[in-house]
């Protein structure tokens, strides 16, 4: 079973960046994710697929996965790409769009 080492995202609704510093490991599915027939839930017989851990580096991650014989995979973090943008744009005569209102 692999394992993959990242840091995660943030989410749509969250505007800082709480959560995103730590790395995680988080196993890959084994099994297929099935629909229960009766009541409709979704459930597997993985057990693994629930366990999440975190740590401060990647180093770290690294070394608990090679101490505990867990195949791993690291996906590397991509910095986000911040535009520059003031209030006092909206205002420039050589806008791209013309001011509406």
């Amino acid at each position: 079973m692999v394992a993959r080492i990242f840091r995660p995202s943030r989410t749509a609704m969250q505007s800082g960046k709480a959560k995103t510093r730590l790395w995680m490991l988080e196993f890959e599915p084994a099994a297929p994710k099935e629909v229960e027939p009766l009541m409709g839930y979704t459930s597997s017989k993985d057990t693994r697929s629930q366990v999440r851990l975190t740590f401060e580096t990647k180093e770290q991650a690294i070394e608990y996965a090679e101490r505990n014989d867990i195949l791993y995979r690291v996906e590397e973090a991509h910095a986000p790409k911040r535009a520059r943008v003031a209030y006092a744009d909206n205002f420039k005569y050589d806008r791209r769009q013309p001011w509406t209102h």
